[in-house]
């Protein structure tokens, strides 16, 4: 049987001297939590338009444990196949390039077009605060400012990164220590299940945004000290920072007057600011305490913001390194030692995203792609323990094969619900997928050979 350090190529190896190995765990709790904290700020709230408290309430349940089996899943090939591209590599090993490519446009869509989403949020808080500027200029300004972060450095990344997630996690916690007091049990029970059972899978996507990201861990790997090691703590300690967290906004934000209070705005439109609306029915939006944790909480999306360009840039650069993209987005910044090229262009991608100014359907689209990445990630971590079992797994799920089992299936119905009440998103995600594929397949399958 042939080992990963046996089969490196020369490429491979000009490409880990390219990257260099700088994240350390804590820097990984930053970037694994920081991908995902803006999913506390906006977006979730969107499932209780869909759900009510109830129903988004037991959809983020099975969610979370769909999370928590997949992440422990995931840790064991992100640990035994420490590469840039992620489920690319793996399912590449597994299954054949053409299958990883398929795999790997799912994750690419994942991460790109979970950007734009926030960057809207982005735009929204900060023109609550400057009414008089348009909260598109917010929302360019964060892409043109945090691609050019991204490709100054991953160690200026990741330290940034850490920083504006411990003070993201702090506004959290500060906004449930003002609102729970005045958490009311009724407030969480009022019109709970407005829609009964048919709301709790209509809520998914929106529940999945609680944690959307987080796999993104695994696209540094090759960036990060020790990964066979690192990597899995990354993964356990953020999936635990981010059920708790998730479970506090939840709680806090609900609980002070209704669930309605933090949907609809006072036009009726769904809104994208339900830790705001939570905090004026205490404070008033004119009070000092609710204009600075308006201001502090724009720290959660620019972590999620900063940590899923990063691993965007990452996705995109093995696909052009390997040749699956053209070959220019695989190159690597000769002093910053970061992908350059590949950040640029997921720039110029997701600002096409966000001229749709459709936060709940970008957000949906992004949805289907992890979805899709985490049921080929399955069926890869199988395909491995059964074809190569003596492959150095410094890591291994526990409880296998229950616990990569459970994520499948969980993922399974979730991403058949989804296609169900989202029919034109799911075409368009299928089609995007199927389009790249006949690209593939026409220009670059036929010039790279299986190797």
């Amino acid at each position: 049987m042939i080992t990963p350090k046996k089969c490196l190529t020369f490429e491979s190896m000009s490409t880990n001297v390219g990257l260099e190995r700088t994240l350390t765990p804590l820097m990984l709790w930053g970037l694994g939590v920081g991908y995902v904290i803006s999913g506390m700020y906006f977006g979730w709230n969107i499932g209780l338009d869909k759900g009510g408290t109830l129903g988004l309430g037991i959809a983020t349940f099975f969610i979370l444990i769909m999370y928590i089996t997949f992440s422990l899943s995931y840790s064991e090939l992100a640990c035994a196949i420490p590469k840039a591209g992620g489920i690319f590599d793996y399912t590449s090993r597994a299954y054949g390039r053409e299958v990883g490519f398929i795999a790997g446009m799912a994750q690419w869509i994942e991460f790109v077009f979970a950007p734009p989403a926030i960057a809207l949020g982005i735009g929204a808080y900060f023109h609550l605060l400057h009414p008089s500027i348009p909260a598109m200029v917010f929302s360019l300004a964060a892409y043109f400012l945090f691609t050019t972060v991204n490709i100054l450095g991953v160690k200026l990344t990741a330290i940034l990164e850490l920083g504006i997630t411990i003070i993201a996690v702090a506004e959290l916690t500060l906004f449930a220590s003002i609102t729970l007091p005045h958490f009311q049990l009724s407030n969480v029970t009022a019109n709970a299940f407005p829609h009964g059972i048919p709301g709790i899978f209509a809520a998914i996507p929106f529940a999945i945004w609680f944690f959307l990201g987080m796999e993104g861990l695994a696209n540094v790997a090759e960036e990060t000290i020790n990964p066979q090691k690192n990597i899995t703590k990354g993964f356990v300690y953020s999936m635990a920072t981010l059920g708790i967290l998730a479970a506090m906004t939840f709680l806090s934000a609900t609980g002070v007057g209704g669930w309605e209070k933090v949907v609809y705005d006072a036009n009726g439109n769904i809104s994208d600011s339900p830790l705001p609306m939570a905090l004026a029915q205490i404070t008033g939006e004119d009070s000092f305490l609710y204009t600075m944790l308006l201001s502090i909480g724009i720290f959660g999306f620019v972590a999620s913001f900063n940590g899923l360009l990063l691993a965007a840039g990452r996705t995109t650069y093995e696909f052009g390194k390997a040749k699956q993209f053209p070959e220019l987005l695989g190159r690597i910044h000769p002093r910053f030692k970061t992908p350059h090229i590949a950040l640029i262009f997921n720039m110029v991608i997701g600002i096409i995203a966000l001229f749709s100014g459709k936060a709940n359907e970008i957000i949906t689209i992004s949805v289907f792609g992890a979805l899709t990445m985490y049921i080929f990630a399955c069926f890869v971590l199988f395909k491995l323990r059964n074809a190569e079992p003596n492959l150095e797994r410094p890591f291994r799920v526990p409880f296998y094969p229950v616990f990569p089992i459970i994520a499948l299936v969980i993922a399974v119905i979730a991403i058949l619900a989804m296609a169900y009440y989202n029919q034109l998103l799911a075409v368009i995600f299928v089609s995007i997928i199927a389009v790249s594929y006949c690209l593939y397949h026409v220009f670059v399958k036929q010039a790279v050979p299986e190797h």
